[in-house]
């Protein structure tokens, strides 16, 4: 079974404007409201593809009682953690051609609620895969990735970002997906150069990444294999007209990758697949829609 994590969801609200001048009466010509979280996307897009996952998720309050309601309309299995107190937070995304967000601060995580959430991983098994995915919320420590992934065997995808990244590594996660810039921020310098970038992917497989893939934008993707193999893939291309909205990519990505690597086993087609719907998910206003993917995936398979 394929498990995704989300330690602070949200309800998204998209507004979507022309240019917008600060401290004045803005208005918005469209506007709707999704499920929001990386582990969610993750869960809506194999969905989407046709693949089963099951959402874990804390929720809170009257936007985590919308949030379930969104999840079942997406047809995602989901089971929630009461955080007893606040609300799942509300983030704002403002579309005036570019996206300016609003990311609210959600529930404090406190002990008793990592040990609840322990406690549901330590019955996974090691045919089960886990996506921990999102920065750390409030009241959380850097090692909690990689307490959680203790107390499981499952395997795991994790998508995060510095120490909390780092301290995880040494738990052999199955794959990382940081991007260029993360990448960037993790060698503490800038990498410039395709060598300079297969060198930091190296050093993060020598602290315990078993793959890593790294997201380039534009670009596409690379990827270096458990084996030591590197694979790269540009981008399909995509018919003039379509929106452009890169929140959910990198989610999407990842969707992508588990969905055809649990299909054939096969790592580079995994990473093309992965590409595909990242590309996908970059051209629609929200996640792709199948038949969208698999118009792109002709190009790539």
């Amino acid at each position: 079974m394929i498990y995704t994590v989300t330690l602070n969801p949200s309800l998204d609200y998209f507004a979507m404007t022309g240019p917008f001048e600060e401290g004045r009466t803005n208005r918005t010509h469209d506007e709707y409201i999704v499920p929001g979280g990386k582990g969610l996307n993750v869960s809506m897009v194999l969905s989407r593809l046709g693949t089963k996952s099951k959402a874990l998720a804390f929720t809170a309050g009257f936007t985590g009682v919308e949030l379930r309601r969104l999840l079942e309309e997406e047809a995602v299995e989901t089971e929630m953690i009461d955080a007893g107190s606040g609300f799942t937070r509300i983030n704002v995304k403002i579309n005036s051609g570019r996206i300016t967000e609003f990311n609210g601060a959600g529930v404090v995580l406190s002990e008793t609620l990592v040990e609840r959430l322990k406690k549901r991983l330590s019955g996974l098994q090691g045919e089960d895969l886990v996506v921990f995915s999102g920065n750390l919320p409030r009241g959380a420590k850097n090692s909690l990735y990689r307490d959680l992934m203790a107390s499981s065997k499952a395997g795991v995808i994790l998508d995060t970002s510095g120490e909390a990244l780092l301290t995880a590594l040494p738990l052999k996660p199955f794959l990382i997906k940081p991007n260029d810039e993360e990448i960037a921020g993790l060698a503490g310098k800038p990498v410039e150069s395709g060598e300079e970038l297969k060198e930091e992917m190296k050093r993060l497989r020598a602290f315990g990444a078993e793959n890593v893939m790294v997201s380039l934008g534009e670009k596409g993707a690379v990827l270096l294999s458990e084996e030591g193999d590197f694979f790269s893939c540009t981008p399909p291309k995509v018919p003039a007209g379509r929106p452009f909205n890169t929140v959910a990519a990198g989610d999407s990505m990842i969707a992508g990758f588990i969905h055809m690597y649990r299909a054939s086993g096969d790592v580079e087609k995994a990473l093309r697949f992965a590409v595909t719907v990242g590309t996908a998910a970059a051209y629609s206003e929200w996640l792709p829609e199948r038949d969208f993917i698999l118009e792109l995936w002709k190009q790539l398979s």
